[in-house]
């Protein structure tokens, strides 16, 4: 039974209200280190903390008080003067911090949290206590995660930290005031590919918190640990919330005047006057059913700057333990979009974020000898474009060479040396999304195993949105997402396979052809079409489903996907739609992303062509125009 039994509800808005306090403290602390004299930063942190502390409280959280308590102590001491900043006694503030966090991880599954490892006590405990934390290294500053030296005032108490070889283990030290490792020592063995994992004694480990590690900590598991699942719950402007009821409210009454119209039709009443209310009537429901439309989806809409929020403690942390100075710059976070949408997003953008710190920046001495400021901009950004949001996120770093691209994923297998020769710069650079990719030469915990980045394009795809990539060497590099407004309501091209409609998302349609027989050439079997002096291929939709070719095609759309284009032979257009999407639970077939029903009443599958075109090998690649006009001309529809 949970520790909560009947407070389920003051539990749940305590974890929402704290964490977002606690993701504002922790965007407060990236400031403050940058001016530490900030009384303001400094007095808006310990309010936060206040606040936690006393919410905790409240819920009996015996560890989450305990550990606010000292911290906020310690914040008061740095208010009044007794304590100065510096960058050791941030990573110990960090710490508590990333400690906090993972305590709310522990109420969110319903449980007390554990007390705070020793360490973080520890540290925290001899700050207050007027000790100070030196680094043999000079503050400590660039010192690696591992570097035996950093925390030797902490490490006096030796009987806290693990031995290894008659010293301490300095690297589990860092490890737990980072967040990076185990709360306590394992031995570890190494995996086949590099990793190091823990023993059998791992899972009771875990157990103390049984949640994900947080990145925001220096964890490299791609989801934020403030909760095990999806939150359930969305806080709605009230004034949304009254349109939304006004709306409601004239529904009503154009229902009671349809009702009143349908008794006088049905009792023989259908003169001019009549028709011409109820034409009326029905023109007046439309518009309000899309305006209480637009109005529900907007109470579904959330600033993006709650997600953008979890991110400058990231990138603060990785850069400070790849001893570099990055600075990540939060622009239009007012931006809104679908809630649903803002957290599928988060694992994409965690690790765009990181692969711009670790990859694209580069060191301070790099920089300075290349003309440039020693603290590199990271900029992440999200604007409305019409019915899309565009994220970027751009950096003033090194930037990517499309030559050394090719070679590394020639020399990792992931393409031959012939499909290299066939690449353009911006067809090399996009082998970055390819499986397996990574100019990495060195495993670490933060990259290098050639995982990610395909994985990001994967789930903005899911998102219906596309990612694109521009980078110059020496000048730095940017990732572009454009995405849909919402997931909900998806505008749709619907077409026909004979009496069955399929939909097209239209963010894909480019054009509307006729098949004209005459017009269609084929080469050596293959069937091509001409469009405004571009050879573009024909595939015919039941090739891609797997169905029966019923002879000639009446009609084609251009298709544009992962930067190809082609035509898609259909039997008969059924008109444009913004159709509600519904899943198929517990059956799925290929290709299809869900279904809606038609006017009329029919089910209409809305299609995947991702995976349509996926299930061929075209797109797994993702390499480019080349590869993928060779896929396509290669598809015969006579022989399928």
């Amino acid at each position: 039974m949970s520790d909560f039994s009947g407070n389920e509800e003051l539990l749940q808005d305590f974890l929402q209200e704290a964490s977002e306090l606690l993701s504002d403290v922790d965007n407060k602390l990236v400031d403050l280190e940058k001016n530490p004299a900030d009384r303001a930063l400094l007095n808006d942190v310990f309010r936060g903390f206040h606040t936690i502390k006393g919410g905790a409280g409240f819920l009996a959280a015996t560890a989450l008080v305990e550990l606010c308590h000292r911290t906020e102590n310690l914040f008061d001491k740095l208010r009044v003067g007794e304590l100065h900043l510096d960058p050791v006694l941030m990573d110990v503030i960090m710490a508590a911090t990333g400690e906090v966090r993972q305590m709310f991880a522990a109420l969110s599954h319903g449980n007390q949290p554990a007390p705070a490892p020793m360490p973080i006590l520890a540290a925290l405990d001899k700050v207050l206590a007027g000790e100070v934390l030196q680094a043999d290294d000079g503050a400590g500053s660039k010192a690696a995660p591992n570097d035996g030296s950093k925390w030797a005032a902490v490490a006096a108490d030796q009987q806290l930290i693990p031995q290894v070889n008659g010293k301490p283990d300095w690297g589990y030290l860092m490890n737990v005031l980072t967040g990076e490792g185990n709360p306590q020592p394992q031995p570890v063995a190494t995996g086949h590919d590099g990793d190091t994992a823990a023993d059998g004694n791992d899972t009771a480990v875990r157990s103390r918190r049984d949640v994900p590690a947080d990145p925001a900590r220096g964890g490299n598991n791609m989801q934020m640990a403030v909760a095990a699942g999806k939150e359930t719950t969305i806080r709605v402007d009230t004034e949304r919330l009254d349109n939304v009821l006004t709306l409601s409210g004239e529904i009503g009454l154009i229902k009671n005047r349809l009702t009143r119209l349908r008794s006088d039709l049905l009792g023989g009443r259908n003169d001019g006057d009549t028709l011409r209310a109820l034409d009326e009537a029905v023109g007046q429901l439309d518009l309000l059913v899309s305006s209480l439309q637009n109005a529900v989806m907007k109470t579904r809409m959330q600033p993006i700057g709650r997600l953008f929020s979890k991110y400058p403690r990231l990138a603060r942390d990785l850069a400070r333990q790849l001893g570099k100075e990055v600075e990540l710059v939060l622009v239009g976070e007012e931006t809104e979009i679908d809630k649903t949408m803002l957290e599928d997003l988060n694992d994409p953008l965690i690790h765009l974020v990181r692969n711009a710190v670790d990859h694209g920046v580069e060191g301070p001495e790099e920089r300075l000898q290349s003309g440039k400021p020693a603290k590199c901009t990271v900029q992440l950004s999200a604007r409305q474009e019409g019915d899309h949001v565009v994220i970027e996120i751009v950096d003033d770093g090194r930037g990517m060479r499309p030559d050394i691209i090719r070679a590394k994923a020639v020399e990792k297998g992931v393409i031959s040396p012939q499909e290299a020769n066939t690449l353009d710069e911006k067809a090399s650079i996009n082998l970055i999304f390819m499986p397996g990719f990574s100019t990495k030469t060195e495993v670490s915990s933060v990259s290098g195993r050639g995982v990610g980045m395909d994985v990001v394009k994967t789930n903005i795809h899911r998102l219906n949105g596309e990612i694109d990539v521009l980078s110059e060497p020496g000048k730095g590099s940017r990732f572009t997402i454009s995405l849909p407004l919402t997931m909900a309501i998806l505008p749709v091209l619907v077409v026909r396979l004979g009496e069955q409609p399929f939909a097209l998302p239209l963010s894909l349609v480019r054009e509307i052809l006729p098949m004209i027989p005459g017009e269609l050439q084929h080469v050596t079997g293959k069937a091509t079409m001409v469009v405004r002096g571009e050879v573009l291929p024909v595939i015919p939709l039941a090739t891609l489903l797997g169905w029966p070719h019923q002879g000639a095609n009446a009609g084609g759309v251009l298709l544009e996907f992962a930067g190809v284009k082609f035509i898609l032979a259909i039997d008969s257009f059924a008109g444009r739609d913004d159709v509600v999407i519904k899943s198929l639970e517990g059956f799925k077939p290929r290709g299809v992303a869900g279904v809606t029903l038609s006017s009329d009443g029919q089910i209409v599958l809305i299609l995947d062509l991702k995976e349509l075109l996926d299930d061929t090998g075209w797109t797994s690649g993702g390499i480019g125009q080349a590869q993928a006009r060779a896929w396509l001309n290669s598809m015969d529809p006579a022989t399928h």
